[in-house]
């Protein structure tokens, strides 16, 4: 330990599988170096555990370079923390004071039940993808990068838009639960580029339809889905998939249902 170390107290949630009860559990964390991240800090209180042969704390992790979207906790009542733009694995405990307590909980949102303790599953988010989250045109080999002109303004906000990285941070932060942002982010992504065009209508109806099948809740434009985001999707993504919905809407095909394409 060193002079600078912190000494914390940690409230987690813990809770055994999705149908058993959970409750805040609270540990106590010396000897916490400042220079940790935040999923290194748990690792360390992990170890502990352990070694005392307590049930380590279950949490989602892989990149930890901010990447994967898979670091998801509220902090504080804050998904991903305090830091703007930051992801849980970004997050380091210099930003936290000695002796603060910490409260430590999973993503809270109806369509992602805990499966243990801070695990969340986020399925909904890969079955919308599934929906029509891709572009299944046949192009043959792949073309020459500049054989299809792209307007500099449509590529950067189409890459602006895949940035996201499906962490549902959005959702945890939004009162509704929505997955406005997640969704929108996707539908832009490949609606602003000429590629994406031929299933453009289609998908928005389709990605929509799983969107309202998962559960999720409807966009009453807060803004708690931006200010969460670690990668600053911006909500003018849900004005342009609201355009596009409706489009599709007033366009499709009487029989197609409210899935199928326009």
């Amino acid at each position: 330990m060193s002079g600078n170390d912190l000494h914390l107290t940690l409230k987690v949630w813990r809770q055994a599988g999705p149908n058993v009860p959970g409750k805040l559990v609270t540990y106590d964390a010396p000897g916490i170096s400042p220079h940790m991240s935040f999923l290194e800090m748990l690792d360390v209180v992990n170890e502990r555990l352990q070694e005392k042969g307590e049930e380590p704390i279950a949490f989602d992790h892989d990149c930890r370079e901010g990447i994967c979207g898979m670091c998801g906790l509220v902090i504080n009542g804050v998904a991903h923390g305090p830091r703007r733009a930051t992801t849980t694995c970004q997050l380091h405990m210099r930003y936290y004071k000695d002796g603060d307590t910490i409260v430590i909980e999973p993503w809270r949102a109806g369509p992602f039940p805990v499966i243990k303790d801070l695990v969340v599953d986020r399925a909904p988010f890969d079955r919308i993808i599934a929906a029509g989250g891709f572009i299944s045109v046949s192009t043959g080999n792949a073309p020459d990068g500049n054989a299809i002109p792209v307007p500099k303004s449509s590529a950067e906000l189409s890459m602006d838009a895949a940035a996201c990285i499906g962490c549902a941070a959005c959702v945890a932060a939004c009162p509704n639960a929505s997955a406005m942002l997640f969704v929108s982010a996707k539908v832009s992504h490949l609606g602003l580029l000429p590629q994406g065009q031929p299933e453009r209508k289609a998908r928005v109806l389709r990605m929509i339809a799983q969107m309202d099948a998962e559960g999720f809740g409807g966009c009453t434009n807060i803004g708690e889905c931006e200010a969460a985001c670690p990668k600053e999707i911006k909500l003018e993504n849900i004005a342009r998939l609201n355009r596009d919905y409706l489009a599709a809407a007033v366009t499709r095909r009487p029989e197609t249902g409210s899935g199928g394409a326009g």
